[in-house]
């Protein structure tokens, strides 16, 4: 027998939103904090680490490869560095689970290895294409292979030879960036990146405090093979991608007034914050300050009537996670919101576009679809079934929606939350959001 599924089910006109929310820690640097920390020589303490399904399973794919880990308590880990030559092989395949950062950033990493890897991941992640990671790989030396399509398992070859080279890949991504400065770490010579459009810089970041040498600016790379990792202590940020549902659901559940504690405001993250302030939002930062060379705010969210907007294409690249929260915010929106550029939201653990626009039509919304984006019409929304089909950015982001309806929903398949924000629901319904379990 399969695993039951889980539903939420929504009462309509949920509470307005009040007091302070701490969302858990960042999932794209808590992955970066274990690799980097297992890659380094002493040990590291990481707090503030994401307790999700993900990032649980890149620390483990680390231990299988022979670093010890220890975890003394919640959202905490101290990893014992070996070195950028101290890995071994695995016995059996390193499952990424639902992680495509995870999957991605390791293909580099574990291309400059002496051994044999093969990595796998669950049913959703097997299904998300690795073409545009495994092929500039392979121009730096790489040996690996996929089944058809560039899909998982990916098999990689140890003891290739890599070499640096310039990259300017036509489709602006973090994970194909991370994994060739992953790659670059292996290499001889100078491995440099050159992107369409500036994407996150957490790996960038984050190789710097830990003591490699790279030279790195919006959009542009570059960092040479043959140095050192120093251990150091890495304090995660709250996730602005997990901090963006309630950000959208106080910006549109009225009489809301919300404080999101801690949150990550690195500029390549935000672009749904200043989308959601051109549409009209108030929102203001207090406390703005670094932890680990990563910029920290307290974000507090005042309920404002929106507006519809087209989407800068610039902004696409800053919010790629965050669209199904931003399509929420339209739909709540007086007007038309038009989103272009987006072409990427239809190789996610779902195709977003098609999912949403789905979800939210099964409400009652008017959105139109088109080949990378959407346009949205704002008005009310009704009770209904919607699917998630197992994505966890969908099911939050109408969860939130769910607060608007004039009627009773269900969301369907909302297991996978737990990939990237366990216990959403019980801080949701802490905030005031109607809110709860069921299952087949």
């Amino acid at each position: 027998m399969g695993a039951r599924r889980i539903d939420w089910l929504a009462a309509p006109a949920g509470e307005p939103l009040r007091g302070k929310l701490r969302a858990p820690g960042d999932k794209s640097i808590s992955h970066r904090a274990v690799m980097l920390a297992a890659l380094a020589e002493g040990t590291s303490e990481i707090s503030g680490f994401l307790e999700g399904e993900d990032t649980r399973a890149t620390a483990a794919i680390f231990q299988a490869l022979g670093v010890a880990i220890e975890s003394p308590g919640h959202d905490r880990r101290i990893v014992h560095g070996v070195g950028l030559r101290g890995l071994r092989a695995s016995g059996s395949a390193l499952d990424c689970g639902n992680s495509g950062t995870g999957m991605r950033l390791l293909a580099g990493l574990l291309a400059g290895q002496a051994f044999d890897s093969v990595l796998v991941g669950d049913a959703s992640l097997s299904r998300r294409p690795m073409a545009r990671v495994i092929e500039p790989l392979t121009a730096m030396g790489a040996q690996l292979s996929s089944e058809a399509g560039g899909l998982p398992p990916l098999r990689i070859r140890g003891g290739a030879m890599l070499r640096g080279m310039a990259h300017a890949p036509a489709v602006a991504s973090a994970q194909v960036k991370s994994a060739l400065l992953f790659a670059g770490l292996y290499a001889e010579g100078t491995t440099e990146v050159h992107e369409p459009h500036p994407t996150r810089d957490y790996t960038e970041r984050m190789l710097s405090a830990f003591g490699w040498p790279v030279e790195f600016s919006p959009g542009r790379v570059r960092l040479s093979g043959g140095h050192r990792l120093q251990a150091m202590d890495v304090h995660v940020p709250v996730d602005f991608s997990s901090a963006a549902f309630f950000l959208v659901a106080a910006c549109v559940i009225p009489g809301s007034v919300l404080t999101l504690e801690s949150v990550g405001i690195n500029r390549r993250r935000t672009g749904l914050l200043r989308v959601l302030e051109m549409m009209g939002a108030r929102i203001r930062m207090e406390g703005v300050r670094e932890h680990g060379g990563e910029p920290v705010a307290d974000l507090v969210v005042q309920h404002a009537p929106l507006r519809g907007i087209e989407v800068p294409a610039a902004l696409v690249a800053d919010m790629i996670d965050e669209f199904p929260a931003l399509f929420v915010a339209a739909a709540c929106a007086q007007g038309r919101t038009i989103v272009s550029g987006a072409a990427e939201l239809r190789v996610k653990e779902s195709d977003r576009i098609t999912t949403m626009a789905t979800a939210l039509q099964a409400l009652g919304v008017r959105i139109e679809e088109t080949p990378d984006g959407a346009i949205i019409e704002g008005g009310g929304m009704t009770g209904g079934v919607v699917d998630s089909h197992g994505d966890h950015r969908i099911a939050m982001s109408m969860a939130v929606a769910t607060q608007l309806a004039s009627g009773p929903v269900r969301i369907r398949d909302v297991a996978n939350v737990a990939t990237s924000f366990p216990g959403f629901d019980a801080l949701a319904a802490q905030a005031g959001m109607q809110l709860r379990t069921a299952t087949d």
